[in-house]
């Protein structure tokens, strides 16, 4: 399974959520709301949840594999830098 688009919104400087994207596979199949939050350890990406309880999140949609996390986070994080470095 291929990347085959990473779209994304810039959210405000100022906000813990720095971005949102929507991750598209084989031209076929789109994840949206994957997030891009500055966490204490730096930024780092969260996959669409929702709650469940009073306090709990599980997410929706997520790789089952370390290997596929890391391709979505590399695509994403590589999207996100062009954006910041052409001022979109």
């Amino acid at each position: 399974m291929q990347i085959t688009d990473v779209r994304m919104r810039l959210t405000p400087a100022d906000n813990k959520l720095k971005a949102i994207a929507s991750v598209t596979f084989d031209d076929e199949f789109v994840v949206h709301d994957i997030k891009i939050i500055n966490g204490q350890n730096g930024p780092f990406i969260a996959m669409p949840s929702r709650k469940v309880g009073d306090s709990e999140y599980r997410d929706v949609a997520h790789p089952l594999t370390s290997e596929t996390r890391n391709r979505i986070k590399t695509a994403i994080f590589s999207r996100y830098e062009e954006l910041l470095s052409s001022g979109e």
